[in-house]
């Protein structure tokens, strides 16, 4: 096998859990494909449409243990698709010659679609259990470091403290939104997919085809959409940009923390595990592995829906060539968004945070951090542009000559005459200009309940 990052035995579970990669599995994709033939004939032998007693013997034969795979393989080479090939070897492991109503008024999309559909269902459950879990710890973080200031930064540079905890709050924003999303999500992915060949039911007649579609999205507890989407796939790439979506917010996340963990700000890190992140060459070295993976993953997943975009694009009413991107692209997809999901569980689970540091870090502008505080409180006496000019004259004095803000602020008369010492002192607090962050982050927890 390729060295794939997916699949490789040297890189493991950092680009796709194993859970992911079982519900993608040869085994769990045929599986899938029997059961939704057993499904469909468990459907049309309760419709009378083929003998009662086929829907039984096909489920009971309808396990992956009958594939050949070396058959499998070669007759999908030959073929093309693999339901036909899978189809063949169920019909012959069904008893009493009632394979021959395998399969009946299908199509090999109708099957593979559906299929899909299941598949991705079941890898929309892992990730949205993994997802929760992200909520709870930031939700934990917040609550911890709601009055916890560190420096917010815009542009890269110190701009005005924030909480740390509202800084979670906005992270948590995301992903709160991105489960709603999935929310709906849901409602347009998950149907069956049933309409024979060219997407009419002509082989099965319109009654018995659409009694078909409505037993066998009871069986697989799938919806029934009202028209064919053999060649409308805005359901599964929808599902892709979710995933793309998810992966850029926990990039964000990451890459968050990763300028937060370097030596010069050592404001978070994380979590510890002996040997995590170690160098090869320096004993010191504590680096961002997981917020590096998740970072890595949001990429990766940009492309995938890429090319779930470009697939979208098709020929009449069945595909020449862009289903086939889809094989590809959507469990590829699910892997690395396992990943990312997964490994943003880890590190949000067992961040470390150090206020110390956040505070320290603030203190290196010697209270620059809030010169708006002081320009704000001197508007009311002064006017704001006046206001604004005295203060940006003290900022360039206390850069120019290293000295403390509050010294470089009542070295001007205008400033002290208005406010003394202490008052000062006050306004230049950043505990004291934090204004409506920490209200808007426990707002922000209140309407989650």
């Amino acid at each position: 096998m390729p060295a794939l990052v997916t699949n490789s035995k040297i890189w493991g579970e950092m680009f796709g859990t194993r859970e992911m990669h079982d519900i993608f599995s040869d085994e769990i994709t045929v599986q899938l494909y029997l059961d939704v033939e057993a499904a469909l004939a468990r459907a049309q032998s309760k419709l009378g449409i083929i003998p009662k007693e086929a829907g039984e013997k096909i489920t009971h034969a309808a396990n992956v243990k009958i594939i050949d795979w070396e058959i499998l393989k070669k007759r999908t080479e030959v073929v093309g698709y693999p339901i036909l090939p899978v189809v063949e070897q169920l019909s012959k492991n069904v008893a009493d010659d009632y394979g021959q109503f395998c399969h009946w008024g299908a199509t090999t999309q109708d099957i593979m679609d559906t299929a899909d559909v299941l598949q991705m269902k079941k890898g929309l459950e892992l990730l949205f259990a993994d997802l929760n879990a992200i909520c709870l710890s930031l939700s934990k973080i917040i609550k911890e470091h709601i009055n916890t200031p560190m420096a917010g930064r815009t542009h890269l540079q110190h701009a005005l403290p924030i909480p740390f905890g509202y800084k979670a709050a906005t992270w948590l924003s995301g992903i709160d939104r991105h489960i709603e999303r999935l929310k709906e999500i849901q409602n347009r992915l998950y149907n069956i997919s049933f309409f024979g060949a060219a997407g009419t039911l002509a082989s099965l007649g319109e009654k018995d085809g659409l009694n078909t579609q409505v037993e066998l999205a009871k069986e697989l507890s799938l919806n029934v959409p009202d028209v064919s989407w053999h060649s409308i796939r805005d359901n599964f790439t929808e599902t892709t940009g979710w995933l793309a979506l998810v992966g850029s917010s926990l990039g964000k996340i990451a890459y968050d923390i990763m300028l937060m963990m370097q030596t010069e700000t050592q404001e978070v890190s994380e979590p510890f595990l002996h040997g995590r992140g170690s160098s090869s060459t320096m004993p010191q070295k504590r680096n961002p592995i997981s917020s590096e993976v998740i970072l890595a993953c949001s990429k990766i997943l940009r492309e995938y829906h890429s090319s779930m975009l470009d697939a979208m694009v098709l020929d009449h009413e069945r595909a020449t060539g862009q289903w086939q991107v889809e094989w590809s692209s959507i469990p590829n997809a699910f892997i690395i968004a396992s990943a990312s999901i997964s490994s943003a569980k880890f590190l949000l689970e067992g961040l470390e945070v150090s206020p110390e540091n956040m505070i320290k870090n603030m203190d290196k502008t010697k209270g620059l951090i809030v010169a708006e505080s002081v320009m704000m409180s001197l508007a009311s006496h002064l006017g704001r542009q006046v206001a604004h000019d005295l203060v940006y004259d003290c900022c360039r004095k206390s850069l120019k000559e290293n000295v403390p803000f509050l010294d470089s602020l009542l070295s001007v008369k205008e400033i002290s005459s208005i406010f003394d010492k202490q008052e000062l002192k006050k306004i230049i607090s950043p505990t004291n200009y934090l204004g409506a962050s920490p209200a808007m982050a426990q707002k922000f927890l209140d309407n989650r309940k």
